[in-house]
């Protein structure tokens, strides 16, 4: 079940389902976007072949496959026992080879910023570019990293998309330094091929924080279950010893970041929402999940591999800080509150798929809402909804933000529902497959005595 690597071009608009009653849902979720693309990157570089079991297929990890075969590697679908599609046997490619390649990004931050190190690696030109919105996210800290290993990248002077790369096959390594204060893949792209490099990799990271530090443990930990030595002991510096990448086979947790608006939902209709396959240690930042959903007046508990999320269908309003891309889920949840909410620690958002702030800002308030942009996030205020047109930018978490919200209110239209292929293409039948569970099961718990269980249902 390959998923092709061409955008959708689809942007008829969706009516977003609404749901009249409680939910009881069972929900399953595809493999995790970045750990699949991790893996893939790791097994690229391997030293024998491996095999990544109930892997996600979606657009990002179909232009990352993709991409490592124009770089020589040999990536396979063979059957599996996954729910979503086939497993991958990824045989290494063949580093310092000679060969002239072209990577097709798409909006895929991971390949964008992952793959051109690992095009450092050998011997010719490779030549990158994506989606027109790829050309307005950040990628100088790449440019600038490569440069300073000695790589050669021609790039115009824009420091962005397209660009090319020119390998000589062999990279010394050592230390650098880098601001990755736009994103933590500028981290992550260099960590995962650093024990490639001859010298192996000090990095140091300089300038304001960097966001979403979550996937920088994520990307050490891989590292370190394929026999990479990482010394992360001291703060905004990573050591990578210089070594083999040990094969391996591996099964992929589920995205929790997809999982996200599933969960939410409960929040929103009232009801419950069962996933299940939750693991119960991760380094996914979708497990901040358990915590948020509890702010916003949600119930959670994890018990055997199944987290379940029950709701009133009454949303209270919190202050939120660092939700990195779990962001715009959170601020649909808040545009239904009935109290204010202050997100904060998601300026980085800015650099991502789109906007996401001003996005949200602006497709909120366009449904009625009064949501505010500060320097660092959102500030986000009771108000009645009604239905419209909401917009997604070609941004796959705009279109399940616009899906949360329809769930409550009547009439929400998203358009071009279909650019969830980007790291979930089953989206639209799983919610409509969730909101058809409402009604089916148990009552929602009754709100708090002296509140409107149909309060955030607008």
């Amino acid at each position: 079940m390959s998923f092709p690597a061409e955008p959708q071009t689809a942007t008829a608009l969706w009516p977003a389902p609404r749901a009249s009653a409680p939910l009881n849902a069972d929900v399953r979720i595809p493999g995790s976007k970045s750990l699949t693309n991790r893996y893939l990157v790791l097994a690229a570089l391997a030293d024998g072949p491996s095999r990544l079991r109930a892997p996600l297929h979606s657009r990002d990890t179909a232009l990352m496959t993709a991409s490592l075969r124009a770089l020589g590697a040999d990536v396979r679908e063979i059957e599996g026992d996954g729910a979503f599609g086939p497993d991958l046997e990824v045989h290494p490619m063949e580093t310092g080879s000679a060969s002239e390649a072209r990577v097709d990004c798409g909006l895929a931050g991971t390949v964008m910023r992952f793959v051109p190190p690992l095009a450092a690696l050998k011997n010719g030109a490779t030549a990158f570019d994506g989606d027109p919105h790829a050309r307005l996210r950040p990628m100088s800290a790449t440019v600038s990293a490569l440069r300073g290993l000695g790589v050669t990248v021609h790039d115009d002077g824009t420091g962005s998309l397209p660009f090319t790369v020119s390998g000589t096959g062999d990279v010394p390594g050592g230390r650098l330094e880098i601001d990755a204060g736009a994103s933590s893949q500028f981290v992550s792209a260099l960590l995962l091929v650093g024990a490639r490099f001859r010298n192996g990799l000090h990095l140091v990271h300089v300038g304001s924080s960097v966001p979403s530090r979550e996937h920088i443990a994520m990307t050490v930990q891989v590292l370190r279950e394929t026999g990479v030595h990482v010394d992360d002991s001291v703060p905004n510096e990573w050591k990578v010893a210089p070594g083999p990448i040990r094969a391996f086979d591996v099964t992929i947790e589920p995205d929790l970041s997809n999982a996200g608006p599933f969960l939410a939902a409960a929040l929103v209709a009232g009801g419950t929402v069962r996933m299940s396959g939750w693991p119960e240690h991760t380094a996914q930042v979708g497990d901040r999940w358990r915590q948020i959903l509890p702010q916003l007046g949600g119930r959670v508990d994890l018990s055997g591999g199944t987290l379940t999320v029950t709701g009133t269908g009454r949303i209270t309003g919190a202050e939120v800080a660092d939700a990195s891309e779990l962001a715009p889920t959170v601020a649909a949840l808040c545009a239904l509150a009935d109290s204010p909410s202050t997100l904060t620690g998601i300026a980085h958002l800015r650099g991502h798929e789109t906007d996401r702030l001003a996005a949200l800002t602006t497709e909120i308030n366009r449904l009625g809402g009064d949501t505010e942009e500060t320097s660092d996030g959102l500030v986000i205020r009771p108000a009645p909804l009604h239905g419209g047109v909401f917009e997604t930018y070609a941004d796959h978490r705009m279109a399940t933000a616009g899906a949360l919200i329809g769930l409550a209110v009547p009439g929400v239209r998203v358009q071009d529902v279909g650019t969830t292929a980007k790291t979930l293409p089953e989206f639209p039948q799983l919610w409509q497959d969730l909101a058809a569970s409402a009604g089916s099961g148990e009552p929602a718990p009754a709100a708090p005595e002296g509140d409107s269980p149909e309060g955030s249902l607008r």
